[in-house]
């Protein structure tokens, strides 16, 4: 199976495209896509509609893998995030070609093992799995690589729930008008009246 995998930006937009043949992982292509100096928006989303299905014809993928947009404090760039995820899902679907997303979390969580990695580590960890010596020049590259990754990862094991399995449940924290209730249940003595 080959995997595109899409790391979604509206001035830096990473793809990869992964080889999962016979459980031999084999990157075929990274790259990105440099868009800061086109300085219409619209004009952007466009180029990122028709970049994916020229990438898409390219290369036949299978499936794309892409990064689900996160909540940042400026609504304004996680709206224009979304809107570049969504061109490039309608330039897949144009070429009948299923998606998958993934949420960033999940993905550092399964490439690095810390749902908070920063951008060197998840790259550090797939020239390590992966065995590729260069780093690309922007790491929105690697990023979309490990899309690809964590797509191969749950497809090879599809029985599993990957968020399941990555991201450990949270203890439920007791509120402090429990807490103390229970502190005095449990300890009659120490209250003075």
């Amino acid at each position: 199976m080959l995997i595109l995998g899409i790391d979604p930006g509206t001035r830096i937009l990473g793809y990869s495209l992964l080889n999962t043949d016979g459980g031999q992982l084999q990157l075929v292509a990274m790259d990105v896509l440099y868009l800061r100096n086109i300085p219409d928006f619209k004009d952007r989303i466009q180029r990122i509609f028709h970049s994916t299905i020229r990438i898409i014809d390219s290369f036949h993928p299978d499936h794309l893998a892409i990064e689900a947009p996160f909540f940042g404090k400026n609504v304004q760039s996680m709206l224009k995030l979304g809107r570049a995820q969504g061109v490039a899902i309608a330039a897949a679907m144009s070429r009948d070609l299923s998606y998958t997303e993934y949420e960033p979390s999940t993905i550092k969580q399964l490439v690095t093992g810390n749902g908070n990695a920063s951008k060197e580590q998840v790259a550090s960890m797939l020239r390590s799995i992966l065995g590729f010596d260069d780093s690309p020049k922007y790491l929105d590259a690697t990023d979309a690589l490990a899309v690809a990754y964590t797509c191969h990862m749950q497809l090879s094991n599809p029985l599993a729930d990957i968020r399941q399995q990555l991201i450990p449940k949270q203890k439920k924290h007791k509120s402090a008008k429990k807490q103390w209730s229970e502190f005095i249940t449990t300890n009659p003595d120490r209250i003075i009246s």
